[in-house]
């Protein structure tokens, strides 16, 4: 990793900050375009909505789990929060 990408991910730390949860583990699927975002290991999603944006939001007992990002790397500079 270079120092180019070591910048790109320093500039995330304030909003990772902001996020609710503790641990966050993502992966990306680059032949699908899929970034998974989960805030608890294992998870196991009881319910999940489609936002009209290509979010998959995923639920346990009510609470939201983790994010499935739909054609992930269109996303760049997005911006939107859900």
């Amino acid at each position: 990793m270079g120092t180019v990408e070591v910048k790109k991910i320093l500039t995330l730390v304030p909003e990772l900050l902001e996020v609710p949860h503790s641990r966050i583990w993502t992966s990306y699927d680059k032949e699908a375009d899929v970034l998974y975002i989960n805030f608890k290991k294992p998870s196991h999603a009881d319910d999940s909505e489609l936002t009209d944006d290509d979010l998959i939001i995923r639920y346990e007992k009510g609470e939201i789990i983790g994010i499935t990002v739909l054609n992930a790397s269109r996303r760049r500079g997005y911006g939107h929060c859900v």
